[in-house]
């Protein structure tokens, strides 16, 4: 019996979770949870990373108490943000996060000086206004004092790992999320940084993940009543895990890893960066064995979850069970958004958001809860069948389901609607995709898990899966093309 925790940070809570693996399957169970709020301070938002650096402590101190001793610790967060640590080995500031709207008006400068066309061949990476080029842009631009007291650049699952561990590396799935690698070489495009004169000394070696070099500090060791064990890079971006995660058994499979953002992709053995990928706008970012995850970033649960809390702000204390049955007992198909529109990516009173666009691309304005809510698991999974249609013209192959991931399968009403969008069954599961993958790496990094095939099929094991089968599609295709007429597509 081998036992690992795994840290799992979303964008809006992280959890601990201790893995047990018998030999043949994984059983969980989550031992700490805690919220991940951003704090905005004189108008720029951040992520509390001194706070979270807390709740990974107290996950590792229950961890002791509650589960005994432990082989190994993984830990995953979101891409493309980062931490700047000082010449002394100390943070110099707390990390930006990817909402704040300084990154726009960054993306917007930085193309007054570069092409896009050049950046995504250099990278391979869809342009969304968060890349941390942009934000390495941003800085050099606007607070080059601060970049010249940095001696080290740490994507936030190496951050943590630093603080355990005091080892720097830059795990290669995390990397690649920002822009900044080559997509060939799976290492920093050196022509990139000295193109656009951003700051390559701060870097760290690219490593792959698994890499076992790093062990809990003594210090942390001593607070905490931890053995010395393993920090391990897993496939440190949260996605690279979901997708390790994957229970697929033919090895071109598609996937959609839904949490708050939703995922859609593709595994691949080397990088697309032509033309039809630009125009698309996929990225190529790293995976395990140093895949490819050839996907599209869509827009997911945040447009439920960031309702829900205007909802809640405004003194309607609803569920998310609440609002899918408020979805439900609406009329289908009355207006739609783009999910990646601007005006949906900052905090605040979405609804009225959703509203405004609907009245603005001239379509019936939704008014109340049900409304809001079709409108926007409508627009969900019509966005999946334009990137399921994307993905199939792209690599030229067919697919025999789509396989769902991630916390969005426990929303039935969702996998549903996207089964029923894409004229093809979804394979709902497992709900904890993320967690499962980064314990499946620290197994394979201990080597009780030979490779990423059997550790799908441990996967595969460890939980039973739901199918969603094609629903009544009258209406759906006339509904598509109103969608992207809507969009412009």
């Amino acid at each position: 019996m081998k036992k690992v925790l795994a840290f799992d940070f979303g964008a809006s809570s992280g959890r601990a979770i201790l893995g047990t693996f018998n030999g043949s399957s994984i059983q969980i169970q989550e031992v700490h949870r805690f919220s991940n709020d951003p704090v905005e301070i004189n108008g720029t938002l951040y992520w509390d990373a001194l706070r979270l650096f807390f709740e990974i402590k107290q996950g590792i101190s229950k961890a002791v108490l509650e589960g005994g001793d432990f082989d190994a610790i993984g830990i995953d967060t979101w891409g493309v943000d980062f931490g700047l640590i000082g010449k002394d080995g100390q943070l110099l500031a707390n990390p930006v996060h990817y909402r704040d709207d300084r990154n726009a008006r960054a993306m917007e400068e930085f193309f007054t000086e570069f092409d896009r066309e050049w950046l995504y061949t250099e990278t391979g990476i869809q342009i969304l206004a968060f890349n941390t080029v942009f934000q390495l842009y941003h800085l050099k631009k606007h607070q080059p004092e601060l970049l010249a007291q940095a001696d080290k650049l740490l994507f936030m699952p190496d951050l943590f790992r630093y603080f355990l561990t005091g080892v720097a590396a830059s795990e290669y799935t995390i990397a690649s999320t920002g822009a900044l690698l080559d997509p060939e070489k799976r290492d920093w495009s050196e022509s990139l940084f000295a193109k656009a004169d951003l700051p390559k000394d701060i870097l760290c070696p690219v490593t792959q993940p698994g890499d076992c070099s790093a062990v809990l500090s003594e210090k942390i060791c001593a607070e905490l009543g931890a053995k010395p064990v393993p920090v391990i890079p897993v496939a440190s971006h949260d996605t690279a895990s979901a997708v390790v995660a994957v229970p697929a058994k033919e090895k071109d499979f598609i996937y959609i890893s839904c949490g708050t953002w939703s995922l859609f992709g593709c595994e691949e053995l080397s990088p697309r960066v032509d033309a039809a990928s630009r125009e698309a706008n996929f990225t190529n970012e790293g995976g395990y064995g140093g895949t490819i995850r050839y996907l599209k970033n869509i827009m997911g649960l945040w447009l439920i979850q960031e309702s829900r809390r205007q909802w809640q702000r405004e003194g309607q204390q609803v569920t998310f069970a609440d609002l899918e049955r408020d979805a439900l007992a609406v009329p289908a198909f009355r207006s739609f958004i783009d999910p990646d529109a601007p005006d949906f990516v900052a905090p605040g009173n979405l609804p009225r958001r959703v509203a405004a666009y609907c009245e603005r691309t001239g379509q019936p304005v939704p008014q109340t809860r049900g409304e809001i809510m079709r409108c926007i698991y409508e627009s969900l999974a019509m966005k999946y069948r334009l990137t399921y249609e994307f993905i199939e013209e792209l690599t030229g192959r067919k697919y025999a389901s789509i396989h769902m991931v991630g916390g969005g399968t426990k929303d039935n009403f969702l996998c549903q609607l996207a089964a029923t969008a894409c004229n093809i069954p979804v394979v709902a599961g497992p709900i904890e995709a993320t967690a499962l993958g980064n314990i499946a790496v620290q197994l394979m990094a201990l080597g009780e898990i030979p490779d990423l095939w059997e550790a799908r099929k441990v996967i595969s094991n460890s939980f039973d899966p739901i199918t969603y089968a094609p629903a009544d599609r009258a209406g759906w295709d006339e509904a598509f093309e109103r969608f992207k007429a809507v969009i412009g597509k």
